[in-house]
């Protein structure tokens, strides 16, 4: 192939439409690649044919011995945990963890919230058997009587002085607050 049989102004994807060519590249070195690169285009276009054509008998193979989709995920999930287990990374925090788990601060910590939990459990405890003992005052009482109980009286201020703060005053009441000048709320 001469120059002669083309005409100087080659058109294709690697050579520019004007007919300029790379600096120091000949129209022949350039007609050479051209060729070149179309068989390495075609090449890979075949290849991705044969891949195609490859996993598709892989996956039909893969359903005719009852592999799923499911236990391949289940497969590089486990692999792919061991492979973490197994890295320097991993192994090295790991190490880390152990030898804080073995500080004597980590251990005094421990023991402080472990004291903490307990003593809160406690209070909680003794709360609940406070209120079950003052609902068993009450209950303990003749029904005529339970209105006037002290600890009755107690509570219905306290529940009275709760009421006056979250809902205000209503239309229906008058301008005093509840007779509890001390409730918690």
């Amino acid at each position: 192939m001469d120059s002669s049989e083309h005409g100087s102004s080659v058109t294709s994807p690697g050579i520019a439409i004007g007919g300029t060519l790379p600096p120091g590249l000949t129209e022949e070195e350039a007609e050479e690649m051209q060729v070149e690169l179309t068989k390495v285009d075609d090449e890979i276009q075949t290849l991705r044919q044969v891949l195609v054509a490859k996993e598709r008998h892989a996956a039909e193979l893969k359903r005719r011995l009852g592999i799923s989709p499911l236990s391949e995920i289940k497969q590089n999930i486990n692999k792919g945990w061991h492979d973490v287990q197994c890295s320097n990374a991993y192994l090295s925090a790991s190490a880390t963890l152990e030898d804080i788990g073995r500080s004597d601060a980590y251990k005094r910590t421990q023991e402080t919230l472990s004291q903490a939990g307990q003593m809160t459990s406690a209070a909680f405890s003794t709360m609940g058997s406070a209120i079950r003992n003052r609902f068993g005052e009450m209950r303990a009482l003749p029904y005529s009587n339970s209105g006037n109980s002290p600890s009755f009286k107690s509570f219905e201020d306290k529940v009275d002085n709760m009421k006056y703060k979250v809902m205000g005053r209503s239309n229906g009441e008058g301008d005093h607050s509840p007779t509890s000048n001390n409730a918690p709320f």
